[in-house]
């Protein structure tokens, strides 16, 4: 986008900052087990919404800016590697089969926006039938096991015994990409801040709006470093 909107880059930097948060307490209660507690009730519902809200904005960004294919090949490309150190950590047995990230949210958002060259052809109704469609279809397959076949995991198709430590296949999650798409066509069709009167210059706004900008070196960066403060603790308590 060559005029950036505020309000959008504040979101994604509160998402991001969000999984960040997320990525904490669960390696201090599940990974090392330094916090003897319960995940708390907020931790699946911003893992999962938090994913959920990143892939609408990224589906309103795709109607503003161009490029879709070339970022499409970046994000999956990092997610790509995120998959091979997680892989490597279990077969290291460094970490359980649980810590495997199949297809996780960089993946989706990566397969994503590759899909939206073709689905940005179609008019916005079809769109958001299409969206509306997915995410019923994904909600309904998360309830049952359909098939015995790990290779359509990331369609959405569960199988016995699957775990992944971060899980966003493409039904429903295409869906609210989708969703997002006809947001930035219609509430954003102008392609200019919903809220231009507020001041960007606050420091707070500033703030998100840098994470936003941000987001995949942050994303990427900071798992690693969390897990080696963390790591880092666990062995100065023993």
């Amino acid at each position: 986008m060559k005029n950036r909107i505020w309000e959008l880059d504040a979101f994604r930097g509160l998402c991001v900052l969000g999984m960040v948060a997320v990525h904490l307490i669960f390696d201090l209660v599940v990974l090392y087990r330094l916090i003897p507690v319960e995940l708390p009730a907020a931790f699946n519902f911003i893992q999962l919404w938090g994913g959920v809200l990143f892939l609408v904005i990224s589906g309103i960004s795709a109607t503003l800016g161009s490029r879709s294919i070339r970022r499409g090949l970046i994000v999956l490309g990092c997610g790509a590697t995120v998959f091979i150190v997680t892989l490597s950590m279990y077969l290291l047995g460094l970490a359980d089969k649980g810590m495997i990230i199949w297809f996780g949210v960089l993946q989706c958002l990566g397969v994503c926006m590759l899909l939206w060259a073709g689905f940005k052809k179609l008019p916005t109704w079809l769109l958001a039938v299409l969206g509306v469609g997915m995410i019923a279809a994904g909600l309904y397959l998360r309830s049952v096991i359909l098939v015995d076949v790990p290779w359509l995991v990331w369609l959405g198709f569960l199988y016995p015994g699957f775990v992944s430590a971060d899980y966003f296949p493409l039904l429903p999650h295409l869906g609210f990409f989708l969703l997002g798409a006809v947001l930035g066509r219609t509430v954003y069709g102008k392609k200019v801040s919903l809220l231009p009167g507020v001041n960007v210059k606050n420091p707070l706004i500033r703030f998100l709006t840098g994470c936003g900008k941000l987001s995949l070196p942050i994303y990427m960066l900071h798992q690693p470093v969390i897990t080696g403060i963390v790591w880092l603790i666990a062995i100065l308590a023993r």
